[in-house]
């Protein structure tokens, strides 16, 4: 239906257009014409008023409507055939609905072709104009000397809606419209349309195009008055930024103020690298590198290894562990930090104004930004009995020493994934409770499920679709009780890991106080402030991705931004924070990394797509290897190589997603994946292959076609 209306829409402007210029119509609504012929106009409408009012609206909605040049014409002859009001209500109604038309006619037509081309480099744009369509609109109908056909048409392709388009226009037109009516009440005096619009009245209509910014930004002055108002703002400031938190993000930040020269203080109250250091990521990944050690020596059978024996002792896992946090202590300690010209303190950071931080309750420091860069903590779901019969997070488990024989892990999420494997590839039997029917959520449900297989094959117990109601300590340890479809049951275990997911630290800087808005998470706008413009926020504490590459990348902004903002206006405004492409891995095996849209995301969104996959099976690698197994699936716009997405599940995924992100990042196809040289064999030829199979299904059949007759001629001789 819709591509029956599209053709019918096309067709009728495709007849008009033509019929027009077979009829030479640009002759007849030219300045000269009207001048010539206004007596007689002058007289027929005359002896039909409300007929000739009629005809000149439909023509008028007709030339606007088609984007045919003439409409400035036949607003002069508005005035001069109908006088000044009646005019200006004539015209003010018809070329709103004309420009309308043309406007919905461009949606219909172009929109989603242009979206399909152009739809990730075009989001920014869109995402501004859904914001501020409206105040832009007004802005551009305001001056005259714009071509109002193209606002038209290119209006078309956004977000903005119809009724907005429409009031908008209808007041925005208004007084350019009053200017030329009034100006075809004494037509006989005009000898061309530039005669119309002096150099000062243009610039007047600039002028008032920039008003409603002007208001906007009074308006954000205002704001930002009556909310620094119960504070004094320092005579001088101590620092250029002060930075809370020395995790991830806070590192970053406090190294870019460093670097471009800025007095900086940076303030953690536990220990420098945040949690990624010292009980996330490094830790972490020492502890599955371990683990996936003992994993490979149970194999060693199948690469033609006889005697291989391993053992594991626990204790000097968890000291392998600390080791490897403190050989990289160093990239993230005081000493370097301050080697590079940042002031790091250590103690409890406290907000007493937008500007001043006091640290420990007793010194206080001013600055003309500030940086909250507090991170986020386990969370720890209210289950009866839980805090009772105790528990170990990813935070406090790394104090381990022995062993647990039986583990239950709360929650089937990254890092409830991660650890279960770990661990029961070091000796506990382990079993996962996840309320979601299957594991990681966020995954599309065959991807889960590849990992589920692994899971049961390694002899962890998978309970899904199960919620826990109770915990208590009994003669046989630990008993969790779940509920689920099939009704309750108790599951016994010597620890409990709860790893549900993390809450972003809010409390005890003095936020509440201050009245910073703050949600589940630190509330911020694009540019990373938070609702006192020069208090800003970035990392975990801000969401809504919690990783340690989002953290950075966050830092960049609220860094620059905080220290450069004054500046920046003069390239148009601070920078937004770009999410477009943000990738990630789940350190499980086999590995799930992801980047964009997956097929759940996409057909959740009404997102139109393709999906190529390509089996790691096939991969020569991976058969040397003896790890043939895995998948990567990939995303595209439909009968296009532009990449909306990909998941890749399998061994060295993280590795193997890099080529993508930098794909999807400066827009580069399948196409140019495929030309690009991949040194054989390696794990990367997987992307390679993908992009064949790619090819390989739009592969034009028609031309081939002739390309086979081309070659049965040439066998003749």
């Amino acid at each position: 239906m819709n591509q029956m209306l599209k053709g019918a829409v096309a067709l009728l402007i495709a007849g008009a257009l033509l019929a027009f210029f077979l009829l030479d119509g640009a002759r007849y609504l030219s300045l000269d014409f009207f001048q010539a012929q206004r007596a007689a106009l002058e007289d027929w409408r005359a002896a039909r008023p409300v007929l000739a009012a009629a005809l000149f609206f439909g023509l008028y909605v007709a030339v606007t409507a088609l984007s045919i040049p003439g409409a400035a014409v036949l607003t002069l002859a508005a005035g001069a055939l109908f006088g000044f009001w009646q005019a200006l209500l004539l015209v003010s109604f018809a070329s709103s609905l004309g420009a309308t038309l043309a406007f919905l006619s461009a949606r219909l037509l172009l929109r989603e072709a242009v979206l399909r081309r152009y739809g990730e480099r075009l989001r920014t744009v869109n995402e501004g104009l859904a914001r501020d369509g409206a105040r832009y609109l007004f802005s551009l109908r305001l001056i005259p000397a714009l071509p109002f056909f193209a606002i038209n048409l290119l209006m078309g392709l956004t977000p903005i809606r119809t009724g907005t388009f429409y009031w908008v226009s209808q007041l925005g037109m208004l007084p350019g419209t009053a200017v030329y009516v009034n100006a075809g009440t004494q037509l006989g005096a005009l000898t061309s349309l530039s005669g119309i619009l002096s150099p000062s009245l243009l610039g007047a209509f600039v002028l008032l195009g920039l008003f409603p910014w002007l208001l906007r930004g009074g308006q954000e002055w205002l704001r930002r008055r009556r909310l620094y108002a119960p504070y004094t703002r320092p005579a001088r400031f101590d620092r250029n930024l002060i930075v809370i938190g020395a995790g991830s993000a806070g590192l970053v930040s406090a190294y870019i103020a460093a670097a471009v020269r800025a007095q900086v203080t940076l303030i953690e109250r536990h220990r420098m690298g945040g949690d990624c250091l010292n009980t996330g990521c490094v830790p972490s990944k020492a502890l599955i590198r371990s683990a996936r050690a003992v994993a490979e020596l149970r194999r060693a059978g199948e690469y033609g290894l006889r005697g291989v024996q391993g053992e594991v002792d626990f204790a000097a896992v968890m000291a392998r562990v600390r080791g490897v946090v403190r050989d990289i202590e160093p990239h993230d300690s005081v000493e370097r930090y301050r080697a590079l010209g940042v002031d790091c303190r250590q103690g409890e950071a406290r907000l007493i104004d937008p500007w001043t931080v006091e640290i420990d309750g007793r010194e206080r420091l001013t600055a003309r930004a500030i940086i909250i860069a507090s991170g986020a903590e386990p969370t720890v779901p209210p289950i009866p009995g839980l805090a009772e019969a105790g528990y170990l997070t990813s935070d406090t488990l790394w104090d381990l020493d022995t062993l647990p024989p039986r583990l239950l892990v709360l929650g089937g999420g990254p890092i409830g994934c991660e650890l279960a494997q770990a661990f029961a590839r070091l000796g506990s039997t382990v079993t996962v409770i996840e309320q979601a029917t299957q594991l990681m959520p966020r995954e599309d449900a065959e991807v889960a499920e590849r990992v589920a297989a692994s899971f049961r094959a390694e002899g962890l117990q998978l309970c899904l679709g199960q919620r826990a109601v109770a915990v208590r300590r009994g003669a046989s340890g630990i008993e969790l009780e779940v509920e689920g479809p099939g009704g309750r049951q108790t599951l016994l275990g010597d620890q409990i890991l709860v790893a549900v997911g993390r809450t972003a630290r809010l409390r005890g800087f003095g936020l509440e106080a201050l009245g910073v808005e703050t949600g589940r998470t630190l509330t911020v706008n694009r540019f990373q402030q938070t609702s006192f413009p020069n208090i800003y926020a970035c990392g975990d504490v801000t969401g809504p991705y919690q990783f340690t590459h989002t953290a950075a990348h966050t830092a960049w902004y609220a860094a620059v931004n905080s220290l450069f903002g004054p500046l920046l206006w003069l390239r148009g405004g601070r920078f937004p924070v770009d999410y477009r492409v943000i990738p990630w891995v789940t350190f499980t095996s086999p590995e799930v990394a992801r980047v964009g849209l997956n097929e759940t995301e996409a057909r959740a969104q009404g997102i139109p797509h393709e999906v190529s996959r390509y089996d790691l099976a096939d991969l020569d690698r991976a058969i040397a290897e003896g790890e043939a197994h895995g998948e990567i699936k990939v995303l595209t716009a439909p009968g296009r190589d532009r990449i909306l997405g990909a998941t890749l599940v399998g061994p060295h995924a993280g590795e193997l997603l890099a080529e993508v992100v930098l794909a999807m990042k400066h827009g580069l196809g399948l196409n140019q994946l495929l030309a690009t040289i991949h040194v054989y064999p390696t794990w990367n030829e997987a992307n390679k292959y993908l992009a064949g199979q790619w090819k390989q299904a739009h592969k034009p059949e028609g031309l081939l076609r002739w390309v086979e007759r081309f070659h049965r001629w040439r066998l003749r001789g």
